[in-house]
């Protein structure tokens, strides 16, 4: 199964292509989204994609959207991808879109966080605090925080990095009323996920959320939903403090390229076989794990 990097589909508007997906204007009021299998590390895209990824990615935030119902509304309109293309079209999104509305984007990546792991690791080991909240004193690697923690990030452009914010700077940017109400979904979306998750032996260590404002003013979930592209999963049972646990998300490809000597500016390093088909088997593994199907080939 080969990868597809780049989206075409010319009868539709091309308004935008990120790290992973492409939007295409449908209508005036509604985007056709679709995943490529395009990966990105260290906000750099790299140049081999992952087979099947982009898949995955949608078939999972499908799950998720249907599992966390009545935490919060979503983008969805229910609108089949397929019906919106030409017939030749169909290959190109068929598994791998969704027809959303288009809303105005609250440019906060919503971090939750159940573990201290990755970045947030690296900004306790240095000032006892994650994004500006203090912890307890002694914490090791990998250990489950007293209760999750909400550790927003400023988007950034594609090609740079996203910033660490305190929550008074959510509230600076958006408001009081705003601020409190993503906190909220964030944390009680990932509490749900989670404990989900760990019934099929998952740990989400941590995990984001986007979300968007419609023209009633109401805010709804978007983007991509507890997918290893914007989740740490750990198998439960290799779960041990001190270590960074194995993991079914792209961190195996993060490991790999951390190995490698390279400073994290574009181009990346190019990717061996061996390891492209490690990560999309670990992708597809979530998939099964979590929502119990696979993708088709």
């Amino acid at each position: 199964m080969a990868g597809l990097s780049q989206i075409n589909i010319p009868s539709l508007k091309k308004l935008y292509s990120g790290k992973v997906r492409d939007t295409f204007a449908v209508g005036d009021d509604k985007l056709l989204i679709v995943a490529s299998d395009r990966i990105s590390a260290f906000d750099v895209i790299l140049g081999d994609p992952i087979p099947g990824k982009g898949k995955v990615l949608t078939s999972l935030t499908d799950f998720w959207f249907k599992q966390l119902e009545g935490v919060c509304p979503n983008h969805l309109t229910g609108i089949d991808p397929e019906s919106v293309v030409k017939p030749e079209e169909v290959p190109m999104v068929k598994g791998r879109s969704c027809v959303a509305m288009r809303l105005k984007p609250i440019l906060i990546e919503c971090v939750a966080r159940g573990y201290l792991i990755g970045g947030g690791w690296k900004d306790y080991c240095a000032t006892g605090c994650v994004c500006g909240i203090k912890l307890p004193e002694g914490l090791q690697m990998g250990q489950k925080l007293p209760e999750p923690i909400f550790t927003p990030a400023a988007k950034a452009e594609v090609g740079t990095h996203d910033e660490n914010i305190s929550f008074e700077r959510v509230v600076e940017l958006y408001g009081e009323e705003i601020a409190e109400k993503i906190r909220s979904y964030t944390l009680e979306l990932y509490r749900r996920a989670s404990e989900y998750a760990a019934t099929k032996g998952i740990i989400i260590a941590d995990t984001k959320f986007e979300f968007g404002i419609d023209e009633e003013g109401t805010i709804r979930l978007m983007d991509e939903v507890c997918t290893p592209d914007s989740s740490r999963f750990w198998p439960a049972d290799q779960y041990n403090v001190g270590v960074s646990p194995p993991s079914y998300d792209k961190q195996f490809i993060r490991d790999w390229l951390e190995a490698q000597p390279w400073d994290k500016t574009p181009p990346a390093p190019k990717v061996p076989d061996e390891v492209i088909e490690k990560t999309s088997d670990k992708y597809r593994e979530a998939l099964r794990r979590l929502a119990e199907t696979d993708i088709e080939q």
